[in-house]
């Protein structure tokens, strides 16, 4: 276990925010773990469990403690002629996982190819793109409670996953330490590749039939050619949520707007629509924009970007202005994905 005090988390936010905190403890096994939140002082809490920073926002130095893990492995626990159990270490990077799982002939977690963050954090915000979520994977977690220091076994079902959603995020925000995450991968590949625009990427390079490994490189092809260097240009991704809205909302807005994106969830006498907020906020003139240290990308209307030397408090306030310019203009209230701190 690395324990480390006044600790400078300008390596540990994919933002490049210049921000220390009290404490840094980086835990290397579920033993560790469980000494560990069996110890914590008043000094520490509230506390603060990250993973690769890809999804933070720190607008100021955290004052108390703050823990990532650093357990690793990925090995097969479970296997039969349909489907594999992969138990993985919160600590692995998830693209890693999927890397693994491709090579292996493991299939259903190609789409989320590229996605930063480690393993742990993919349980807490259900990390989804090109018509996959990786609630849909997920077996169990392991954790340590961080109130009593004890192991615990949670079900997919007990995490109440929705949209970049879970219980993590919610009632339980905090009171678990993850320490693995255990994926069931399918042993034949069914190509998922009417999203986005992985269809025309693998349609240019002569590919009718995609293997997982074509689909892969598609979406890695795509998320790069979007995506702006995070040691170049400080950003956390996709830094707002789509919205979703009713049929009768959307319907008004594709009457006066329509050649509005969007995208049919939860079909049935529920269904909704999720529209793209980059679509939206591209629409109010904010794509490419720069106010100071800060901007929004020229390439994707949803990355806020730190174009050197900002304060989180900085990129809060361009979030303030493009969700009012959005919410004036269409009447829908996006929101950020990237935790603030």
């Amino acid at each position: 276990m690395r324990d480390l005090t006044n600790y400078n988390l300008l390596g540990n936010n994919t933002f490049n925010i210049d921000v220390s905190c009290r404490r840094f403890v980086e835990i290397e096994s579920p033993d560790e773990a469980k000494h560990f939140f069996s110890s914590l002082t008043d000094a520490d809490r509230p506390l603060l469990i990250i993973g690769g920073g890809s999804n933070l926002l720190f607008t100021k130095d955290y004052d108390h403690t703050i823990v990532r893990s650093q357990i690793k492995g990925i090995d097969c626990v479970s296997e039969s002629a349909n489907d594999v159990l992969l138990r993985c270490g919160s600590g692995e990077q998830w693209d890693d996982v999927v890397n693994f799982c491709v090579k292996h002939g493991y299939y259903g977690a190609e789409n989320l190819s590229l996605i930063p963050g480690d393993v742990g954090a993919s349980a807490v915000q259900n990390i989804g793109a090109y018509g996959a979520e990786v609630k849909n994977l997920i077996a169990k977690i392991e954790a340590v409670d961080t109130t009593t220091g004890k192991e615990i076994e949670i079900s997919s079902s007990e995490c109440q996953y929705g949209y970049r959603m879970s219980r993590f995020k919610t009632d339980w925000r905090g009171r678990y330490f993850i320490t693995h995450v255990t994926y069931r991968l399918q042993k034949t590949f069914k190509p998922n590749i009417d999203y986005g625009r992985i269809r025309e990427q693998l349609a240019a390079k002569g590919i009718a039939e995609p293997d997982a490994a074509d689909v892969r490189e598609a979406v890695i092809n795509i998320r790069m050619a979007m995506l702006p260097d995070t040691k170049v240009l400080g950003n956390a991704g996709s830094f707002f949520v789509n919205p979703v809205v009713s049929q009768d909302q959307f319907k008004a807005l594709q009457d006066k707007y329509p050649s509005i994106p969007y995208y049919i969830i939860d079909e049935g006498d529920n269904s909704q629509v999720k529209i793209p907020a980059g679509w939206l906020i591209e629409q109010c003139g904010w794509k490419g924009r720069t106010l100071g240290n800060v901007g929004v990308h020229e390439r994707q209307a949803l990355v806020l970007v730190n174009r050197g030397g900002a304060r989180g408090n900085e990129i809060v306030e361009l979030c303030q202005m493009i969700c009012n310019d959005v919410n004036k203009k269409f009447g829908i209230e996006i929101k950020p994905e990237v935790n603030i701190i």
